[in-house]
């Protein structure tokens, strides 16, 4: 990438919110790209961010709600459930394509989307962010958390500087990041533990801290954390479950997760893209998911939504 990137930012909800306003606080020339309604609204009054790492600011990037000037690096920032339609608001080839979703299953409609060249580094990424953040209202994005980092990774070698210059204009912007070896490392390494994350805290309506202080329910996080761990294993990450139970361990009491908080919301949760991801690449490989299954029952029952594919 060149000196100044120019970087579009797909979905100003929390992550993209933040990651918008934190870029264009840093002078790298951003664009964020939404609805109608809410791009109106941004180049009105801006992006507010409201961050307990990053503080409280307004940003003034671009916005659009066509994406048509050329951009250097394409931060995806959707919803799983929102990427068909956000897509087509991108009439650009990107070079370099991060995406910010939950789940695995994005990952092959963004590569069918964004193909690669022959001979070319891979234009997407695997991406994978840490943090706690929602999008009260159009244009507001709250980060509630210390918790901040991207992890970014190709299995294709050839993209490793693709990779380090994202991490550069991120961390430019005071957003920790790294460039891992791995695609499997990045993606379930977060995956693991937010599954059990969403989907105990959507199944018994809690936060983290009442579920970790009641044993029956934290033996149901921990099983879920080791029904993912193994489902990672066999599709060739390292073992997770021991790092996902010790972060949930130091995490603070009032955690939640975006899926607990779309149900409370009446919005559609991330079912299928988060437990429905698992539990299908488990299925893969005849792993039983025993507690992960009972959780989602359990959602399903309290949203009347219909259960992930598998």
């Amino acid at each position: 990438m060149s000196d100044s990137p120019r970087v579009a930012v797909l979905g100003p909800g929390g992550v993209g919110g933040v990651l918008a306003g934190a870029l264009d606080r840093a002078g790298t020339p951003t664009t964020v790209v939404a609805r109608e309604s809410t791009a109106e609204l941004i180049a009105e009054r801006g992006q507010t961010v409201h961050s307990v790492l990053l503080g409280d600011f307004v940003a003034h990037p671009a916005v659009t709600a066509q994406l048509r000037e050329p951009v250097d690096l394409l931060v995806v920032a959707t919803k799983a459930v929102g990427l068909p339609q956000a897509l087509e608001r991108v009439h650009v080839d990107p070079p370099i394509v991060l995406p910010l979703l939950n789940g695995l299953d994005h990952l092959a409609v963004l590569r069918e989307r964004f193909p690669t060249s022959p001979g070319a580094p891979a234009r997407v990424l695997a991406g994978a962010i840490r943090i706690e953040a929602d999008r009260p209202e159009p244009g507001v994005a709250v980060h509630t958390s210390p918790f901040l980092l991207v992890d970014v990774a190709s299995d294709d070698p050839s993209a490793g500087p693709s990779a380090r210059a994202v991490v550069d204009v991120l961390e430019a912007a005071q957003v920790p990041a790294r460039a891992l070896a791995s695609e499997a490392e990045v993606m379930w390494s977060k995956l693991v533990r937010l599954n059990a994350l969403a989907c105990t805290t959507s199944a018994f309506g809690m936060l983290l801290g009442p579920i970790r202080s009641t044993p029956e329910l934290r033996a149901q996080l921990v099983g879920s954390i080791e029904e993912g761990a193994a489902a990672a294993r066999a599709e060739g990450a390292r073992d997770t479950a021991a790092r996902a139970i010790a972060d949930l361990d130091l995490a603070h009491e009032t955690l939640g997760s975006s899926m607990a908080r779309d149900i409370a919301a009446g919005r559609e949760p991330e079912l299928d893209a988060i437990p429905g991801a698992v539990l299908r690449a488990a299925a893969r490989h005849g792993i039983p998911c025993p507690v992960i299954e009972g959780l989602v029952a359990m959602i399903v029952e309290r949203t009347g939504l219909p259960a992930p594919r598998v």
